[in-house]
């Protein structure tokens, strides 16, 4: 197996970190590295802020669902899909006076152009991600960054036509990770062929099986599930900050494409 791939392999997400601060050299490495990744157009739909301000990091343990580690991460990245700068240099350009000259209705970011600048930044965050992982340098993903639009919004001045796509955390792992890694679904459930492939209810009773029991196992778990899909359904998707994320997402869409 070539180094890159067993680096894929093996990443696993790091939340306890050392306090030794990353260098500027690693940082600058994984910067460099984010701004490589494919992009649409070589456009760079997106923005990266470096969260320096410890203030503003404690703030962010607490707004993104109340997760302490955050604020002890030595460097933290937040990935931002963004239009506002193409926009900004359109204007500049005087381009919607040249499209009105030439016939050509001027129009304003829509909701195909968010999709394709969420792409070209969560793409940036992942390379960041690699790219850290092989200078020994652990990561982790913090989606809730999606909840609490208006917080955040005023947090980073973010204007109308950015979107928070990704927080990424980073830091030395404080100790050797040990056990297993957490499995993932059997290649069949995922990748399929030609076309989308529904399952049978038998064949989703196989689906967790990476996880130690199968879909439909009776046994004790949390929030008064009886299996460990239940437990999932009540314990994430219909939990206090799904159904938050579901609100701060429809504020930040109407914000961008307009009321």
């Amino acid at each position: 197996m070539n180094p890159t791939i067993d680096l894929i392999m093996h990443r696993r997400s790091t939340r306890n970190y050392s306090p030794i601060p990353l260098t500027q050299e690693e940082k600058d490495t994984i910067l460099k590295a984010a701004m490589r990744a494919p992009t649409a157009g070589a456009m760079m739909l997106y923005t990266i802020i470096e969260v320096e301000d410890q203030a503003l990091k404690d703030k962010l343990a607490v707004t993104c669902d109340h997760q302490p580690f955050i604020a002890r991460a030595p460097y933290v990245l937040l990935f931002l899909a963004d239009y506002q700068r193409w926009m900004d240099l359109y204007a500049a350009a005087s381009c919607e006076a040249k499209a009105r000259q030439i016939n050509i209705t001027p129009r304003t970011p829509a909701e195909g152009d968010l999709v394709l600048a969420l792409m070209d930044a969560l793409i940036a965050a992942q390379t960041a991600a690699l790219a850290a992982e092989s200078l020994g340098i652990g990561s982790c993903y913090i989606g809730d960054i999606v909840e609490n639009a208006e917080e955040h919004r005023a947090m980073f001045d973010l204007p109308r036509y950015t979107f928070p796509a990704a927080l990424l955390c980073f830091g030395h792992p404080a100790n050797t990770p040990d056990g297993p890694l957490v499995e993932r679904f059997e290649p069949c459930f995922i990748v399929h062929t030609n076309k989308y492939q529904r399952f049978s209810a038998e064949q989703l009773n196989d689906m967790h099986i990476p996880f130690g029991r199968y879909s439909f196992e009776k046994g004790n778990f949390a929030g008064r599930a009886e299996n460990v899909v239940q437990a999932n359904y009540l314990r994430k998707f219909t939990a206090g900050f799904s159904v938050e994320m579901t609100r701060s997402v429809r504020e930040m869409l109407r914000r961008w494409v307009g009321d």
